[in-house]
């Protein structure tokens, strides 16, 4: 068995691309490591074959090389949160409105949603996603996925998430199935519940060693837990043989300490801040503060836009996020979404696709484009491609804060049937219902949570 995300020979490439992104220069190291007889990082979770262990040894002393190369953007992408708020202007606290418990139902709801429509479509180029839209007439996209009336030919050449397509298709979906999305906000609700909003790092690895399948966590996440379990702690979880620290894991992560913050961006940001780092680093990082800042003013009335610009005023401008949420807002501007989301692919489309970068500047785009429509949002979101499900989850829990539950038609929510499935102790079958008094005790003292 290959264990994925995890194999020393695999993590050396990953790395050497992510070093690059960073700045650094890597090439003497790239040479050494192709010259014996290494290979770029492979293209799924795991290389199929294991390597000689004189090669795998030579990964870990690269590895930890390369870990020690310094960051020569740090001046503009610092670590820490007061030398991250100093760059920033952050958006001022804002009390959350008179609809606070529908706010939050909505979004528990649209979030739950937005995974699903994304689902079985995960990981595929735009020109899958659109090929198996359009042979199913929902071109462009605008309900759920089906495979009623798609031909074979189709689905041979764009192989589509079989672990998905069983409970995420228009003719397959009877409650809200299983996702690392939803599990992690399930986690960040427990979280508050068993720590209040001043935890630290340690009290989010604690949480994640108890609750947590290692088998259901990827990239970054499986990374600072095998790390965790070889005795390191916060935030040396994170940067210790961790290429995947500026992926997109923590953002997904941080929906409930927005709606904790409710309209306290720092506040929000602060919360997100201490859990990203257990895993996360830079702009990695950002993309978390930047959600739950938007998740946080999404409880006040604002518009999707607002959110948007309340995540963007915790994100320091000049690093690489920064620029791409900015070029996002500039994007959005009225222009058709096929061509928004081609600036975006011209801007940022060489990165990763579960990268934290591309995927929240897809995800802000969404929100200055569709503000206040619930079901474009989430559907312009998916059809854009990259972590589809994540980012459909993240727009649909903001638009569904923004719009409240009348704004989110019953197709999206009927299937649905207000319940989730997950492997997280004690929590499979949860109704909607009992998470949204759950939040709203935490919303209302969140010190004593």
């Amino acid at each position: 068995m290959r264990v994925t995300w995890v194999q020393p020979e695999d993590l050396v490439g990953h790395e050497l691309r992510q070093a690059r992104e960073e700045g650094k220069d890597v090439d003497g190291i790239e040479d050494r490591w192709l010259a014996a007889g290494g290979a770029p990082a492979p293209p799924r979770g795991a290389s199929p074959d294991p390597v000689a262990p004189e090669l795998r040894r030579l990964a870990l002393d690269l590895l930890d090389e390369l870990d020690a190369v310094p960051r020569p953007w740090a001046d503009r992408e610092p670590e820490g949160l007061d030398e991250i708020l100093a760059l920033c202007s952050p958006a001022p606290a804002v009390p959350p409105d008179g609809s606070l418990g529908d706010r939050v139902t909505a979004a528990w709801l649209g979030r739950a949603a937005g995974c699903v429509l994304g689902k079985p479509v995960e990981g595929l180029p735009r020109e899958g996603i659109r090929a198996i839209a359009e042979g199913t007439g929902n071109w462009p996209v605008r309900r759920w996925f089906t495979a009623e009336g798609l031909a074979p030919e189709v689905s041979e050449r764009w192989p589509w998430n079989r672990a998905s397509r069983p409970t995420s298709l228009a003719e397959s979906i009877s409650g809200v199935p299983e996702d690392d999305d939803l599990n992690f906000t399930f986690l960040g609700l427990l979280l508050l519940e068993r720590a209040g909003t001043s935890f630290d790092s340690l009290d989010v690895a604690k949480l994640w060693l108890d609750y947590q399948p290692p088998g259901r966590i990827f990239t970054a996440e499986r990374v600072a837990a095998r790390n965790l379990l070889e005795a390191y702690l916060p935030p040396e979880t994170a940067t210790r043989r961790n290429p995947f620290r500026e992926w997109i894991g923590a953002r997904l992560r941080v929906d409930a300490y927005g709606w904790a913050a409710a309209g306290d961006a720092v506040a929000a940001a602060r919360m997100a801040w201490t859990d990203a780092r257990v895993s996360h680093t830079a702009n990695g990082v950002y993309a978390a503060m930047f959600m739950a800042a938007a998740h946080a003013h999404s409880l006040t009335g604002a518009a999707a836009a607002e959110c948007a610009d309340a995540g963007r005023s915790v994100v320091p401008p000049a690093s690489r996020l920064g620029e791409a949420l900015a070029t996002a807002r500039d994007l959005a501007d009225g222009r058709d979404w096929e061509a928004v989301v081609d600036g975006l692919y011209e801007a940022v489309g060489d990165l990763h696709w579960v990268h934290a970068i591309n995927n929240t500047a897809l995800t802000a785009a969404a929100l200055y484009a569709f503000d206040g429509d619930f079901s474009g949002a989430i559907c312009a979101a998916v059809q854009g491609g990259w972590d589809t499900d994540t980012n459909g989850a993240a727009v649909g829990s903001l638009l569904g804060a923004t719009v409240g539950t009348a704004g989110i038609e019953d197709r999206w929510t009927a299937p649905l049937e207000g319940r989730f499935a997950t492997s997280l102790p004690g929590l499979d079958g949860i109704g909607v219902d009992e998470l949204v008094r759950r939040t709203l005790a935490v919303v209302a003292a969140p010190a004593h949570a």
